[in-house]
């Protein structure tokens, strides 16, 4: 089992540290090929790419904020982050055929 943190966020990394998340690997960009039973996946991914992750028998646990349109596009601190209520939570995403 591997922790995977995925952002390329210079302010999501220092949140993630800070909320103790030990991360076996921290990456850009992810590679779902790399994903196996029983991995934790951490970041805002998109659905497609979350179902892929849960599909493999991983675990997949978003970033979630709720972000003003001010801040949209904008790179956050970690500050920036907790007062827009960041938090982790897990989904179990699944595509339906």
């Amino acid at each position: 089992m591997s922790i995977i943190a995925v952002t390329r966020h210079p302010g999501a990394r220092a949140w993630l540290t800070e909320q103790g998340v030990e991360a076996d690997r921290l990456v850009d960009h992810l590679n779902v090929d790399e994903v196996g039973p029983g991995d934790m996946v951490v970041g805002a991914l998109p659905a497609h790419v979350a179902a892929d992750i849960c599909s493999r028998g991983a675990r997949y646990f978003h970033i979630v904020m709720e972000l003003p349109a001010g801040l949209r596009g904008k790179e956050l601190t970690a500050d920036e982050m907790r007062r827009c209520g960041a938090r982790l939570e897990e989904y179990r995403v699944e595509q339906l055929e």
